[in-house]
């Protein structure tokens, strides 16, 4: 995609250690939401990027089109919160972490956005978006390989994203993101019923999922389905700043910063 585009790739690395350390930690805490570790690094890493290089947009990928159906939080949608990840590594973390890098969402929301002006723009938002479309023309013109997830490079972001998704969600998870292509006119209700209906995965293949992240993390397989098998829990369970955000959002919301409804 770099070379398509003709742009300059600048390449924040992560210490590995701590990395591995936190991802261990969240799946001690046993939360759906298992790539929030990922998630932390690769958005911190970008909004530090932009504000220290006084870059003032940022363009991501978020749209409408195949995300208006948003998971709820307890499913393992909650957002970046430094508060539940300090508490969650606290308790089952080894290593402190002294260079992983963590941008809370008020800071991104308000010190970053109001005081070093950073702003953070969809542009999928103003053009029509169809996801099919999208793939196949990555496919053709960029990448230069199919995208079906069977035949996906392992890739821990991924693969933890299947790990949670593993923890009796799935298909909770398939359906508010059907929704979203049912809503915007790229799937129908009959299509998305026939895909519920049956696993997205295969077993050989969650299971090639399961032994990656086990080797990935130093831990046998065996050791893996123990913390797999344990009771399930959400970021209710743990500190955070949920009221902090919640106020937050809706004093952003009353003054036509925010403009989605969260339920």
């Amino acid at each position: 995609m770099i070379d398509g585009l003709n742009l300059d790739l600048y390449t924040e690395v992560i210490n590995w250690e701590e990395m591995k350390d936190l991802q261990l930690a969240f799946l001690k805490a046993q939360i759906p939401d298992q790539d929030l570790p990922q998630d932390t690094a690769f958005f911190s890493s970008l909004y530090k990027f932009a504000t220290k290089n006084n870059v003032k947009y940022v363009l991501t990928g978020g749209n409408f089109s195949t995300e208006c159906c948003r998971e709820p939080e307890q499913w393992g949608a909650y957002l970046m919160d430094s508060t539940l990840i300090n508490d969650i590594h606290n308790r089952f973390g080894k290593i402190p972490i002294k260079s992983f890098p963590i941008v809370d969402t008020i800071t991104h929301k308000v010190y970053y956005r109001f005081f070093k002006g950073m702003k953070v723009i969809k542009p999928l938002n103003f053009v029509p978006f169809i996801k099919s479309e999208a793939e196949l023309l990555l496919e053709k013109s960029l990448v230069g390989k199919n995208f079906s997830i069977n035949i996906m490079n392992p890739d821990l972001h991924v693969s933890m994203k299947i790990i949670g998704c593993l923890a009796s969600l799935d298909m909770k998870k398939r359906r508010a993101h059907f929704s979203s292509l049912i809503l915007t006119g790229q799937m129908t209700r009959e299509e998305a019923l026939i895909r519920i209906s049956k696993p997205e995965m295969s077993e050989e293949f969650l299971m090639q999922e399961f032994e990656y992240v086990a080797n990935k993390l130093d831990l046998t397989v065996d050791q893996l389905q123990e913390i797999f098998s344990g009771k399930n829990k959400s970021f209710r369970d743990y500190k955070n700043k949920k009221w902090i955000i919640d106020i937050g959002t809706k004093v952003l919301t009353f003054l036509g910063v925010e403009k989605r409804l969260i339920r």
